[in-house]
C-alpha cells in the first residue's frame, strides 16, 4: 500500500492485529462514495453537447471528403502540368499539409482546453475550421493569379489543419466528459456518426454537382460550391457551441483546485509548455498506445472514405458518379448501424468491438479488394460493405475509447497530441502514400496490403489496452444518468468491503494507487 506517498510493505500480521489502524488509514486515503461526489447528467443538455460536437466533427470530415473527392478538379484547377499523375500527387500533397500543422494546432488548443475550459477553445476551433474552408472557395484558379494560387491554397489548408487540431480531441472530451459513464460508447458514436455525416453530405453534393455540371464547369466555378457551403455550416456549428455550458467533469475539477488557492495559482501559471512536458514525461507509454490506435484507425478510414473514389476513378478507370454513389450508399448503410455499434461497445466493451474492426481489415482487406477489381456492380458493393463493416466497428466505438485513456486535468491535450501526431504521421499522407506506392510497386493492391499493415498494429494496441466500458472517467467522479441510479450505486459501494472501496470513482490525476 501507499503511506505518506511512498510505498510500504504491510506486515499482514500487523494488519491483522491493527485492523481498525489501517481501515482509517485506507478510509481517508479513499472516503466511502457519497451521493453528492456523483453527476447526474441533464438528458437535454448532453443531446445539445452531442449535436454541437458532432456538427463540429462533421464539418471537418466534409471538408477533407469534398478535398478528397474533388481532387482531381483541384488538381486541374491548381496545379495544371498537362500530366494527370502529376496534378493528382500535388493535390494529394496540399491535402496532407494540413496535417503537419495539426500537431501544433493540438499541442496549443489541447493544452489550453485542460486550462480554461473545453467549450471555449472548440468555439474557437469551428470559428477558424469555417474562415479556412470557405476563403479556398474564394481563391482564383492558377491561370489567373500563378504561383499565389497554390500558395493561397496551401496557406488556407495550414489554417484548417491548425484549427482542426484542437477539434477531435476536444469534441470527443466534450462528449465523453457530459455523457453517463454507461452510455458513454452511445453518445460518443454520435461523433463518428458526424463524420460519415460530413462526407456523406460532401459525397452526395460533389454527386450533384457532377451530374448537372460539364467538365468546364466544374474546373471554371462548380469546385467552389462546397468549400463556401462551409460558411453557413460553420456559423450554426458555432451558435451552437456557444450556448452549451462547460463539462461537469471539468467544472468538477475546477471546483476540486479551489480549494486550495496555491494549487489554483500554480495552475494558472502553468505555461503550455511546461504541461507538454509533462504530457510527454509523465503519459508516454499511454500517448504511444494511443498514437499507434490512431494510426491504424486513420488509415483505414481515410483509405475506404476518402481515397477510395479516386482509386476507382484512376485505377480502375471506374466513372466518377459511379464509384462516389456507391461510397455515399455504403456510409448510408455505416450511418444507420454505428449507433447500435456504439450502445453494444457499453454492454461488451470497447475492445471487443476494437479488434473485430482491426481483425476485419486484417483479414478481408484481400478479398475486399479483389471483389472491387471485379468491376460488377454487386461485386464493387460486396467489397466496400466488407471494408465498411470493419470500419464502423473502430468508428462506434473509439471515440468513447480515447477520451477514457487519459485522466481529466490532461484529457483534451494529451488526446489532442497524440491523436494529430498520428493523423500527421498516417492518416493525411494515406491518400498520396498509397497512390505514390501504386505507382511504384505497378500493382493496385497496394491498398489493401497498407490496410493490412496498420491493422496488425491495431491488433497489438487494442492487446494492451485497458477496459473502459461502464467504468468512470479517470480523475472524474461517478456520471449516472438517473437520481435513483445515483442511489443504488452508493448503497452498492456501501457494501463493498473496506479494501475494496478504492475502487469507487476514479483516482485524481497523480495519485495512484499501488499495493
Amino acid at each position: 500500500m501507499v503511506l505518506n506517498g511512498r510505498d510500504i510493505d504491510a506486515d499482514p500480521q500487523a494488519v491483522k492485529r491493527h485492523r481498525l489502524l489501517f481501515r482509517a488509514i485506507e478510509r481517508r486515503r479513499h472516503p466511502p462514495l457519497r451521493r453528492t461526489d456523483i453527476t447526474v447528467t441533464d438528458e437535454a443538455a448532453v443531446k445539445r453537447a452531442v449535436k454541437a460536437a458532432a456538427l463540429g466533427n462533421a464539418m471537418e470530415w466534409f471538408d477533407f471528403g469534398i478535398y478528397s473527392y474533388l481532387a482531381v478538379t483541384i488538381g486541374h484547377v491548381f496545379f495544371p502540368s498537362g500530366n494527370d499523375t502529376v496534378e493528382l500527387l500535388s493535390s494529394f500533397a496540399t491535402f496532407a499539409v494540413s496535417f503537419l500543422v495539426r500537431p501544433i494546432g493540438g499541442m496549443v488548443f489541447g493544452p489550453l482546453g485542460d486550462k480554461i475550459g473545453r467549450k471555449k477553445v472548440l468555439a474557437v476551433t469551428m470559428m477558424m475550421m469555417a474562415i479556412g474552408t470557405f476563403a479556398i472557395g474564394l481563391i482564383p484558379a492558377y491561370r489567373t493569379i500563378g504561383f499565389w494560387s497554390p500558395a493561397l491554397l496551401i496557406l488556407f489548408r495550414l489554417v484548417q489543419g491548425f484549427s482542426t487540431g484542437g477539434e477531435y480531441g476536444g469534441a470527443s472530451t466534450f462528449i465523453a466528459e457530459y455523457a453517463p459513464d454507461k452510455r458513454r460508447g452511445f453518445f460518443g458514436s454520435f461523433l463518428e456518426f458526424g463524420t460519415l455525416a460530413g462526407y456523406v453530405c460532401a459525397s452526395g453534393l460533389v454527386v450533384i454537382l457532377t451530374v448537372l455540371l460539364d467538365d468546364g464547369q466544374m474546373d471554371g466555378w462548380g469546385w467552389r460550391i462546397p468549400f463556401l457551403a462551409a460558411g453557413p455550416l460553420g456559423a450554426v456549428g458555432l451558435y451552437l457551441r456557444l450556448r452549451l455550458d462547460e463539462t461537469p467533469a471539468f467544472q468538477h475539477l475546477e471546483d476540486s483546485s479551489s480549494h486550495a488557492a496555491s494549487e489554483a495559482a500554480s495552475a494558472v501559471e502553468t505555461t503550455a509548455k511546461g504541461d507538454l512536458k509533462r504530457i510527454f514525461k509523465e503519459y508516454w507509454p499511454t500517448l504511444v498506445l494511443c498514437i499507434c490506435l490512431v494510426g491504424a484507425y486513420n488509415i483505414t478510414d481515410y483509405m475506404l472514405l476518402s481515397y477510395m473514389p479516386t482509386y476507382l476513378t484512376d485505377e480502375l478507370h471506374y466513372d466518377d458518379t459511379h464509384g462516389l454513389l456507391i461510397l455515399l450508399c455504403t456510409m448510408v448503410v455505416l450511418m444507420c448501424v454505428i449507433n447500435q455499434v456504439g450502445r453494444l461497445s457499453d454492454r461488451v466493451g470497447r475492445k471487443p468491438l476494437l479488434m473485430s474492426g482491426m481483425l476485419g481489415f486484417f483479414v478481408l482487406s484481400i478479398p475486399a479488394f479483389l471483389l472491387v477489381k471485379g468491376g460488377s456492380l454487386w461485386q464493387v458493393a460486396i467489397g466496400m460493405l466488407m471494408l465498411g463493416f470493419s470500419l464502423v466497428c473502430l468508428l462506434g466505438a473509439m471515440s468513447a475509447a480515447l477520451p477514457a485513456l487519459f485522466p481529466t486535468p490532461v484529457r483534451y491535450g494529451s488526446l489532442s497530441v497524440g491523436y494529430n501526431l498520428s493523423a500527421s504521421l498516417f492518416g493525411g499522407t494515406t491518400p498520396f502514400v498509397i497512390t505514390a506506392l501504386i505507382s511504384a510497386a505497378g500493382t493496385d493492391m497496394m491498398p489493401a496490403y497498407y490496410a493490412m499493415g496498420a491493422a496488425l498494429v491495431g491488433v497489438a494496441a487494442v492487446a494492451v489496452m485497458k477496459e473502459t466500458a461502464r467504468e468512470p472517467l479517470t480523475g472524474s467522479p461517478p456520471s449516472v444518468a438517473t437520481e435513483e441510479e445515483a442511489d443504488a450505486l452508493v448503497q452498492e459501494q456501501n457494501q463493498v468491503p473496506w479494501l475494496k472501496g478504492r475502487s469507487q470513482g476514479a483516482p485524481v490525476d497523480g495519485q495512484e494507487t499501488r499495493e
